[in-house]
């Protein structure tokens, strides 16, 4: 049975379960037991009359704070199905659903203290942003698959002809050499990302800089300077110099892309998503952004 114990002294393997280093995970560990306890207080004492205190009964598998971390980070960086999932820590299907779900939340809440989470509210991007003295920004977007839905409009909605697919798509926004800073909301794969732009109305500190790909094309919010590569003309063809400068553009805009690449080690927003929960396809990209953050901070440290 996988529990911290037996992986806490073999380090390669314990980053390849979790995506976290030893290091990292006693890091992230004090906010994770003070997530869970607030958790425990608000959804199992406040307001219940018990007839004993909670925790009586048949001890859990996953009793030690420890394990509960390991426990969700191995799902969200493996994404093994429910079933393995129980396996793996001594559980049956049902008590892993109800693991997943309620650690997941835990999770979340520990890197919101931790403050790695991204921002999530486009009125208020502006002073996000603001923070960064560089203003220097860039934005992309990112599709993840999902099963098919079974209602006809909807499977017209989240097909995506670019990825042949169904998909969900969010727009990322990162600033440079730094961390993931904002997530949208999560579309359906048929949404266009400069539509996303559009309906969330992004706004930018004046004299921002933003590099963008040729998915935000006739995307220019007011005051800001947009850098994008230049389309090839059809039946005709790029200059020299606009190579060149297509290039250079692509050059300082591919930073975002190890910054999604960063969010993907968790497998849970790489292979097709499976659960039907409600908003859970869209809380899951938002810890996975929280995560790489999180890792991506204490390893500038550690450096510094």
């Amino acid at each position: 049975m996988l529990n911290y114990g037996a992986i806490a002294n073999k380090p390669h393997v314990f980053q390849s379960l979790t995506g976290l280093k030893i290091e990292e995970f006693q890091q992230l560990l004090p906010r994770f037991e003070q997530a869970w306890n607030e958790y425990v207080e608000n959804h199992h004492i406040q307001g219940k009359i018990r007839q004993r205190r909670y925790g009586g009964g048949r001890k859990s598998q996953l009793e030690s704070r420890e394990d509960k971390l390991l426990f969700v980070l191995v799902y969200f960086r493996l994404y093994p199905t429910q079933a393995v999932q129980g396996f793996l820590f001594g559980l049956g299907q049902p008590q892993a659903h109800e693991w997943v779900h309620k650690l997941s939340a835990v999770l979340n809440a520990a890197l919101g203290y931790e403050k790695q989470l991204p921002e999530r509210e486009p009125h208020r991007l502006e002073a996000v942003l603001r923070q960064y003295p560089s203003l220097e920004f860039i934005i992309d977007g990112t599709e993840r698959r999902i099963n098919r839905p079974k209602d006809k409009d909807d499977q017209n909605q989240y097909y995506s002809g670019k990825q042949k697919g169904h998909t969900v798509k969010n727009n990322v926004i990162s600033h440079r050499r730094g961390k993931v800073v904002f997530l949208s909301d999560t579309y359906e794969g048929k949404k266009h990302d400069k539509a996303i732009c559009d309906e969330e109305d992004y706004q930018f500190p004046p004299k921002s800089k933003l590099w963008k790909d040729t998915g935000f094309q006739g995307y220019e919010p007011k005051g800001v300077t947009t850098l994008q590569p230049k389309k090839k003309p059809r039946n005709g063809a790029l200059t020299e110099a606009e190579k060149q400068r297509n290039r250079a553009i692509s050059s300082e805009r591919v930073e975002i892309e190890h910054q999604i690449g960063g969010i993907k080690r968790c497998k849970i927003v790489v292979d097709k998503f499976r659960n039907r929960t409600a908003h859970y396809v869209d809380d899951v990209m938002e810890t996975a952004c929280g995560l790489h953050n999180f890792r991506l901070t204490y390893r500038q440290l550690a450096t510094a």
